[in-house]
């Protein structure tokens, strides 16, 4: 036989040695980066929570800034690492959907958070959902403990461009005034000419100047208890996975009534600084209606595959209710984000069948979602382009959704402790679900530049055509899967065992 022999595998003294070697080779840098102790990461978020994890699990001490509970948010209600503060879904596992295989890179790389989402997951159909109070009380418990992360309470209103850290800013949605106002002056700080700086002709960044930014929606919660369930059913669309969705079925009049008084009903004033800009795929349910009478029935009131197990027909439209936690002691109303009046809210929502006594633990709100123009300002690797030791990740730098937003700061961690031990960072593989979130986010038009969540129409195309979809979208994760473990095997070595 040809080529070279294998080397026989380590023993066991032997591989704790090699791992020793590596950790130290991590911890201290070849003596031009040597001056690259830690890596700041603002927030403790989704992103800013995985971004942690995977910075320390390489070796590299972290302080990871989280505002709360000095200073809250409008959406926040608790001081928890992580906190889903819209919905409890991280969307499909149904094996070769562009979801699944964003979480099956994840997995691939040692993601904390989705290992934890697991534990916390509540029935939820094909889809993963999570008891969220769990689910952000573990995360704070697993990042709390890390040795190499030391954790600050306080809001930071300065990001220092210095030789001596690296800086990731993962602070979300949500972003501060205050922080917002010094991204702002960072991104304006560009070098004069550049395609980033404030002469530019393209949107510069924050909502600060000019205005970049979208409305994002809550949906409202129920009290299980108060739930009618003798005018509802249980049942997952087209009977995929279980039935754990509480189905509120309403026929022709009783949609009719719905959508007349939806409306009528005077939502939330706004104010006169504010412009509306929603996110279109988090459109609040007004807005939806105000499209077209049947709008809703082809949005989140879709009856299509659920068909009523007590009567065998479709309904005209149905409300969606998915469990909340791990209690099911409460639901909340799939898609049904609205920006009504609490007491019109309440009034409306009960017009639904099942929902006649409904307590609401959670009315659904509006926040503002902030986010940078990342075509412009970042490269591949998340980036500053006119700062190449910030980076940012998460919902700030452009993506859309919690998986999205873990993901990102999972990359951010792998390229900022690939600069810190002295290498360059290495961008994911276009192929790979990683390697097209973060060409969306850094090669989108910049004058039309909106969030995402992971599809495949943002995965390059085979290099031959199938016609089959299912046959397609298998080929195209197989193909993203093998570059994507070549990828992490060179760019992305981990240096302590766990």
């Amino acid at each position: 036989m040809g080529g070279r022999r294998r080397r026989p595998a380590p023993s066991g003294e032997r591989k704790v040695a090699a791992l020793i070697s590596i950790k130290i080779r991590f911890r201290q840098p070849p003596a031009r980066y040597a001056y690259i102790v830690n890596v700041h990461i603002i927030g403790a978020g989704l992103a800013g929570s995985e971004a942690a994890r995977q910075c320390a699990r390489r070796g590299i001490a972290v302080e990871l800034f989280e505002m709360r509970p000095q200073r809250t948010s409008p959406a926040h209600q608790t001081a928890d690492f992580a906190e889903l503060v819209c919905s409890n879904s991280l969307k499909s596992d149904t094996e070769n959907t562009a979801p699944w295989l964003l979480k099956e890179e994840m997995r691939r790389a040692g993601s904390l958070l989705l290992d934890i989402a697991r534990d916390c997951a509540v029935p939820a159909g094909h889809a993963l959902a999570v008891d969220r109070v769990t689910f952000a009380a573990k995360v704070t418990e697993a990042i709390s403990r890390e040795s190499l992360i030391t954790v600050r309470r306080e809001e930071v209103t300065h990001i220092a461009d210095t030789a001596d850290h690296l800086t990731i800013i993962a602070t979300g949605p949500l972003t501060s005034d205050a922080l917002a106002t010094e991204i702002a002056r960072l991104i304006h700080a560009t070098p004069p000419g550049s395609a980033t700086s404030a002469d530019s002709d393209q949107p510069a960044g924050l909502d600060h100047s000019p205005h970049l930014y979208f409305y994002d929606s809550i949906s409202p919660i129920v009290e299980a208890d108060s739930i009618n369930m003798s005018r509802v059913y249980l049942a997952a669309r087209y009977d995929k996975g279980s039935a754990d969705y509480i189905n509120c079925p309403m026929n022709e009049q009783e949609y009719a009534a719905f959508y007349d008084a939806l409306l009528a009903a005077p939502s939330v004033e706004e104010r006169d600084w504010e412009k509306l800009n929603y996110f279109e795929s988090c459109l609040p349910i007004e807005e939806i209606a105000r499209r077209g009478r049947d709008t809703l029935r082809f949005g989140p009131m879709k009856p299509v595959g659920l068909k009523d197990p007590r009567t065998g027909r479709i309904p005209y439209a149905v409300v969606q209710l998915r469990q909340e936690n791990l209690r099911a002691d409460s639901y909340n109303l799939v898609g049904f984000q609205n920006h009504l009046k609490f007491a019109e809210q309440a009034r409306v929502l009960r017009l639904i069948p099942g929902l006649e006594d409904a307590r609401f633990l959670r009315y659904g709100q509006i926040h503002r979602n902030t986010y940078i123009n990342s075509p412009t300002l970042l490269r591949e690797t998340l980036q500053m382009k006119a700062h190449p030791k910030i980076f940012f990740a998460g919902q700030i730098c452009g993506v859309e959704g919690y998986v999205e937003s873990i993901a990102t700061g999972l990359m951010a961690a792998i390229h900022a402790t690939a600069l810190a031990a002295g290498a360059d960072p290495v961008p994911p593989p276009r192929a790979t679900a990683f390697g097209s979130l973060a060409h969306y986010v850094t090669h989108a038009d910049p004058k039309n530049f909106q969030p995402a969540n992971i599809t495949f129409d943002l995965l390059p195309a085979l290099d031959r055509k199938i016609r089959d979809r299912q046959q397609r979208h298998r080929l195209q994760c197989d193909l993203a899967l093998k570059e994507f473990d070549q990828w992490m095997e060179k760019a992305a070595p981990v240096t302590i065992a766990y």
